[in-house]
């Protein structure tokens, strides 16, 4: 069963959404630290030392290995509705 827009196509709402998704995961799988640098900033107002929740190599692979997952499930939805 596929998800189509009434017009019998794909929706293109969801396709720029599910795009949007393929570029976050891009952005884990590459630049962790980016994410992580966005994420302390918003800590600031109530973590003592943001700065001191970064993660170590592990837990930036680990978001590597996340960001690979969650892009292949993102382009496994963007060819079904394609």
């Amino acid at each position: 069963m596929q998800a189509t827009s009434e017009g019998g196509g794909p929706n293109p709402a969801l396709i720029a959404f599910l795009c949007l998704f393929l570029i976050m995961g891009l952005v884990q799988v590459i630049r962790p630290q980016l994410l992580w640098r966005v994420n302390s900033r918003m800590q600031r107002g109530w973590v003592k030392d943001p700065e001191g929740t970064e993660p170590t190599g592990k837990g930036y692979t680990m978001q590597r290995v996340t960001g690979v997952i969650f892009l292949a499930v993102a382009t496994w939805m963007l060819v079904q509705q394609v």
